[in-house]
């Protein structure tokens, strides 16, 4: 099978409709979704107080991570850009990786956020809704609205990206007032500041409890939304002004709705809600059970109509998003060829839509609880991490002289404490769950091996070479969990301290394992003429850019 080509035709058929303000809504939309309704409740019962503390340390993880993927997706202004990074810098065998992971990441997060719009309406005083959810899971009533929600979402992605654009922004900007509302409103109502230091102290379950809410909690999960503007790259008008102010102002933003939400919620929960401590919380709505608990009536219900509003704007966003990483995916040769067509009236890859909304519903068959979607989604974006940090100092040494609208000076320190932070939200997920979604990277390589293994030893063993760094830190990340301290799920033949220690030292060794390991492949090659042609004028041959 031949190396990947450029496929400049399916890409001008994108609309370079989105500015800053446009790109920066699809991020913050992406980040205010579901999370912002049970990421509260599910921290605080993990971490007590010190939850305050998770959602710093997740955006610092997401904004150092980020920085590493805005000098990229400024180099490759690009649809799905997310998935083509690890391509260009080590081939395909750690490319494809990175997209599988990337690409599971994202789309499981479409089935739940419908999900999490049900959970949310089996509260309303109604026999039907309440029949919706047991629990712990969607019931058969509550799996079919959910699969309602999920055809709304790709319904409006079908017809045009500008129709996005305006739909999005508008979503986005009541997504934001209602959780700064919410919080403004709990904070007036009742807030106790005993339950900071009673009920076992600031850090009731220690900080291993800490590092645990943000890998599992809901919290990478929310700020994962930062890879939206990046994989909407090629619809962006000025991608190296407008991506990097729209990745890290949407995080930024997220940041400070995220601690008004969880100090207001800290304070705002009634004293026999704590009778077992911050463990024994168990609500269905954790913010409109509040809302109703202190007579916030009109809270209750301007939540209960933002449990769809917040949720069916991030699925619409990243139902948007996926079928652009589907089209990248197929471009690096790793899908038909008809999932790489885009429309050339709407600008709308609709192939690729079909093919996400089909696995949106396979998610939603099996996992029906949001929690239980909220922990697959966090570990698997954190695995797709690390080629960021791996793949943006590779390619600094690989092509130097490729034009990078963002640089920053310090991204040689940057990047290798980029994957000391994923490596370590990746350990902090605790064993088995660490092993489970390892293993759910591996499920997705018999279709790496069905268009790369009949290609020719000599032309196929380069690429094994520059992954193989991939493949050893999955097995010796799931080594390192299983026989981890107990604090994290595992064996404890690693002391508590010293094995985060350990983690981070693996980490750099990977890293520069993965940055010498890169070379000049030929989707790297292939992408340099793209840029080339593209920047030809007009009336010059494009031959003369090949030269």
């Amino acid at each position: 099978m031949s190396e990947p080509e450029p496929s400049t035709a399916s890409h001008q058929n994108y609309r370079r409709s989105l500015g800053t303000i446009s790109l920066t809504a699809v991020g913050l939309g992406s980040i205010i979704g579901s999370g912002w309704l049970f990421g509260a409740e599910r921290a605080a019962r993990l971490a007590g107080p010190a939850s305050i503390l998770a959602w710093v340390i997740g955006a610092a993880v997401a904004l150092t991570i980020a920085l590493t993927y805005s000098e990229l997706g400024s180099m490759f202004p690009k649809a799905g850009g997310m998935v083509r990074y690890g391509q260009y810098s080590h081939g395909s065998l750690a490319g494809y990786l990175a997209a599988w992971a990337n690409w599971i990441a994202i789309v499981s997060v479409i089935p739940g956020e419908a999900t999490a719009s049900v959970q949310y309406m089996s509260s309303w005083d109604f026999g039907w809704a309440k029949a919706l959810y047991d629990g712990q899971e969607l019931s058969v009533s509550g799996v079919a609205l959910a699969s309602v929600l999920l055809l709304v979402y790709f319904a409006l992605n079908w017809f045009a990206i500008t129709m996005f654009a305006k739909t999005n922004t508008a979503i986005t900007v009541f997504k934001v007032v209602v959780p700064a509302l919410t919080a403004g409103a709990l904070l007036f109502a009742h807030f106790d500041t005993a339950h900071f230091t009673d009920h076992g102290g600031f850090a009731p379950n220690g900080w291993s409890a800490v590092f645990t809410a943000v890998a599992t909690s809901g919290i990478v999960w929310a700020f994962n939304g930062f890879q939206s503007p990046l994989n909407l790259a090629g619809e962006a008008r000025n991608p190296g002004k407008s991506l990097p102010k729209a990745v890290i102002s949407s995080i930024l933003i997220a940041l400070v709705i995220y601690i008004a939400l969880q100090v207001a919620f800290l304070g705002a929960v009634p004293n026999e809600g704590l009778a077992n401590g911050w463990g024994g919380l168990g609500y269905t709505s954790p913010l409109a059970d509040l809302a109703m608990a202190w007579g916030l009536n009109w809270l209750a219900m301007l939540l209960y109509a933002d449990a769809f509003v917040s949720p069916s704007g991030t699925g619409m966003i990243y139902a948007a998003t996926t079928s652009r990483m589907i089209h990248g995916v197929q471009e690096n040769g790793h899908l038909p060829k008809v999932f790489g067509k885009v429309d050339a009236k709407t600008g709308i890859p609709r192939p690729a839509l079909v093919l996400n909304l089909v696995v949106a519903f396979l998610f939603l068959a099996v996992f029906r609880g949001w929690g239980s979607l909220a922990e697959i989604v966090s570990v698997a974006t954190v695995i797709s991490y690390i080629t960021g940090p791996v793949a943006v100092m590779a390619l600094r040494r690989l092509a130097p002289d490729l034009k990078r609208p963002v640089r920053l000076r310090a991204m040689p320190v940057i990047a290798p404490i980029a994957m000391v932070f994923g490596s370590l939200v990746l350990y902090w997920a605790k064993w088995p769950l660490t092993g489970k979604v390892i293993l759910l990277m591996a499920a997705g390589l018999p279709i790496w091996a069905f268009y790369e293994l009949r290609k020719p030893w000599a032309e196929l063993k380069p690429h094994l070479k520059a992954g193989a760094w991939m493949i050893a830190y999955l097995f010796v990340m799931a080594g390192v969990s299983w026989a981890g301290s107990t604090d994290y799920g595992g064996r404890g033949d690693l002391p508590e301290g010293w094995d985060l220690l350990i983690v981070a030292a693996i980490a750099l060794a990977f890293y520069y394992w993965g940055v010498a390991s890169a070379w000049a492949n030929p989707s790297l090659a292939a992408v340099r003429r793209e840029l080339a042609e593209a920047e030809q004028p007009a009336d010059e041959p494009v031959e003369a850019a090949r030269v």
